[in-house]
């Protein structure tokens, strides 16, 4: 071949013998991230059936409340109304929320609890309406019959499950020329779907609802799973609501005070705190307050919780898109698990064609088993 003496620059990109320049990737800006199922990890087993039950049960309370509006010479009151009176036996030491009295329990009729007040030389409390009793434990005489028998019963508590799909279709022309950046159209529509799968699942686990009527789904009523901020009930807590901090902007001290709650109602060791990113930089913003002393040869600034430690439990904060961003989620996850049904993970079915293309669609069905509700907690109508 003669030399020509021609160069790129002067014919551009028009050269027949000049390559595309093109990347062999493909760059995607959406986000497909799912943290919290990755959080959360794979699961010991699968549901068996579209409706997905397990049993949770309690031990016997051993506090109450005063219900009796009419509470007066609370020092001397003798016999107390209370919401829950099977709770207590004769026998009983009771001792008052925030008072040192120890009062005796001599008689329980129906919801009324007669009580010897300021047991054992203690200082008679002032009663209210609405305060808690704690139950101290019970003192048995010696050589007595057997008390009467008391039990809880164990709840069957449920979930339905939900399927989630999507249809991939390519031409058969389409399949067959080559391609920059991808070897398979087929596989590739497959991995969009399931990325987009797997994100709509964890935002599910979070936001899901279950249709009011008919939950178990007809020809007309997708059958939809309950996510995990409609399955807790209990402790839920709002600025201002129930003596909880009245701060819409959230604080250490309504952090620290929700998982107490938790912690004084349950077993719970709360281990995970889901946020959106507003209320991550309000988490992150905790340090802020507290003195930081930066090394001179430090040339990196940190500005990041990742973790949380408090006397109610060690934290990882997990940063979901998919969370509201007026709320904090509290969970214990090892009561918490994302389950298929069985056969039902994600996985590609083909469809028949009826022309020149490959046809089918990824498919999986799936639901949350949040177990003991009230080991979990949410801080909800915050500034966002």
């Amino acid at each position: 071949m003669p030399f020509t003496g021609k160069a790129t620059y002067s014919a551009g990109s028009t050269l027949p013998e000049i390559a595309d320049d093109v990347s062999d990737i493909v760059s995607i800006v959406s986000p497909y991230e799912t943290p919290l199922l990755d959080h959360l990890g794979d699961p010991a087993r699968a549901a068996t059936s579209t409706y997905h039950e397990w049993l949770e049960d309690s031990l016997m309370p051993n506090r109450d409340t005063i219900n009796d509006p009419s509470m007066s010479n609370s020092t001397e009151k003798t016999v107390i109304t209370v919401s829950n009176g099977p709770r207590f036996r004769p026998g009983d030491q009771v001792r008052p929320h925030g008072a040192s009295e120890i009062m005796y329990v001599t008689g329980v009729m129906s919801n009324d609890i007669v009580v010897t007040r300021g047991y054992g030389g203690t200082t008679k409390a002032t009663l209210a309406n609405g305060q808690l009793l704690h139950i101290v434990g019970n003192a048995a005489l010696e050589g007595d019959d057997a008390p009467i028998v008391r039990f809880t019963n164990r709840v069957r508590k449920g979930n339905w499950t939900q399927i989630f799909t999507a249809a991939v279709r390519v031409s058969g022309s389409d399949q067959a020329v080559r391609k920059l950046a991808v070897s398979d159209e087929l596989d590739y529509q497959k991995q969009e779907r399931l990325r987009e799968l797997l994100r709509d699942l964890e935002s599910t686990v979070l936001c899901g609802r279950a249709p009011a009527a008919n939950p178990e789904g007809s020809s007309t009523v997708r059958r939809a799973m309950n996510g995990i901020l409609s399955a807790v009930q209990t402790n839920v807590f709002a600025p201002g609501v129930g003596g909880f901090p009245a701060d819409t902007d959230l604080t250490e001290t309504q952090l620290n005070l929700a998982m107490r709650n938790i912690w004084e109602s349950s077993n719970a060791h709360v281990d995970t705190i889901v946020v959106n990113g507003f209320q991550k930089r309000k988490i992150n913003g905790f340090i802020a307050a507290s003195a930081r002393h930066i090394a001179g040869s430090e040339t990196t600034y940190r500005d990041m919780v990742s973790v949380y430690e408090s006397d109610f439990g060690v934290c990882r904060i997990i940063l979901a898109r998919s969370m509201p961003a007026d709320c904090v989620l509290l969970l214990d996850s090892s009561r918490v698990n994302v389950m298929p049904l069985i056969g039902r993970s994600f996985h590609f079915k083909p469809l028949t064609t009826l022309g020149d293309y490959e046809a089918g669609e990824v498919i999986g069905e799936y639901t949350v088993e949040v177990r003991n509700e009230i080991a979990h907690g949410l801080i909800k109508g915050l500034d966002s």
